[in-house]
């Protein structure tokens, strides 16, 4: 399990729409760095070391897995993005924003790249006004005294006046939803997605048991024997695992990522079944799905066929190596059928076709910001 720090950073900015900037810097944070937990009130100060525009300063509290060398880099390319202009003249200077890591928990950080805590953080009131507004009693872990008592302390004379202007903490994924299933078709990544997303949120997984069927490896040397108990299998653990892990919340995790949804036994019941099969596979499935949690959010990974049987080679699982591409387009035009006739699921399609979301953090990133912005009803498969 990754472990989670908290940072304070200070943002400043004294060019162009200041409450824009600012804002804007705070979404990119929430997005690449980590979810934000508290923001401190706008203060309006004089410019800091050399004559310019009055400054807006904040300080914001970020929970973050990034350690201290990547979070700064991070930073330094958040800034980038919002349009920071670097010169090679020395002193201060007018800047569209500005991002310094104060505090990293209450670790003590001398390096040629990074100094935390910030070295002259104390002596600053437009970092310790809003620094002790949002963590008064956090010690400081160097002079060892409470961030309310260092601000006593503080020599800066400097004007600062709180703007009547407020900025908006991102919505958490955590806040807007109970529970998310991930689906997509075999091979399309989708419990490593759940996998990241639990570890990422603090959510418990519920995870498919597949590899404990014992009608799995049967089923793909004689499908046509071996399809009925298989669906049937499948079914009834599916559907006693959602019963028993969404029947309560964990006590300390209130929010669930499951790699699969229920309906996903009938879309492979329809391809693999006989009609007769089938129908009576039907009855069962409906008396079954009207008890089933439904989630919050539907969330649909589709992957081309190509790349499909590629990552079904990579994974190596010997039972799977005979799936061949026209059963993968069959299940494909399951899925495809069940998203744009569905009306009673929020469901959000997500083409991964052209993205490693697992080794490249900016693809993950792209992921969970299409989770935690998604508003429309749902999304249709089409021309897939």
């Amino acid at each position: 399990m990754k472990i989670q720090s908290i940072t304070y950073l200070s943002l400043g900015t004294n060019q162009g729409n200041k409450i824009e900037n600012l804002q804007n810097a705070i979404n990119l944070i929430d997005e690449k760095i980590g979810e934000i937990l508290k923001i401190s009130s706008v203060y309006a100060t004089p410019a800091w070391g050399f004559k310019g525009d009055d400054f807006y300063n904040i300080c914001v509290k970020v929970l973050s897995y990034l350690q201290p060398e990547a979070l700064i880099d991070s930073l330094l390319a958040i800034e980038n993005d919002l349009g920071r202009e670097r010169s090679s003249e020395e002193g201060y200077q007018n800047r569209r924003i500005d991002i310094d890591i104060l505090l990293y928990d209450d670790e003590i950080i001398f390096s040629k790249e990074l100094t935390i805590p910030h070295p002259k953080m104390l002596e600053r009131k437009f970092v310790m006004v809003p620094l002790n507004e949002i963590a008064p009693t956090f010690v400081h872990p160097l002079n060892k005294q409470e961030i309310s008592i260092c601000l006593l302390n503080c020599d800066d004379s400097s004007k600062i006046t709180i703007v009547n202007k407020k900025l908006k903490i991102p919505i958490s994924i955590t806040e807007k939803y109970n529970y998310i299933a991930i689906e997509g078709n075999i091979g399309a990544g989708k419990t490593t997605l759940a996998k990241m997303l639990s570890d990422d949120f603090n959510a418990k997984k519920v995870l498919e048991r597949f590899a404990d069927n014992p009608f799995l490896p049967k089923f793909y040397k004689d499908q046509e024997r071996f399809a009925f108990p298989l669906e049937m299998s499948f079914l009834a653990d599916r559907y006693q695992q959602l019963t028993d892990d969404l029947a309560q919340f964990d006590l300390f995790k209130n929010f669930i990522v499951s790699d699969y949804y229920i309906f996903k036994s009938l879309i492979f019941a329809q391809v693999t079944l006989q009609k007769e099969e089938y129908f009576l596979y039907r009855k069962i499935f409906d008396i079954m799905y009207k008890e089933i949690t439904k989630p919050d959010l539907y969330v649909y990974l589709y992957q081309n066929t190509e790349r499909l049987l590629e990552n079904i080679k990579k994974r190596g699982r010997d039972y799977e190596q005979s799936i061949t591409s026209s059963y993968l387009k069959n299940i494909q035009d399951g899925y495809k059928n069940f998203i744009n006739t569905e009306k009673n699921l929020k469901i959000l399609l997500i083409d991964v076709s052209k993205i490693d979301f697992v080794n490249k953090r900016t693809d993950y990133s792209y992921i969970v910001n299409k989770i935690k912005n998604f508003k429309k009803k749902n999304d249709t498969f089409a021309g897939k």
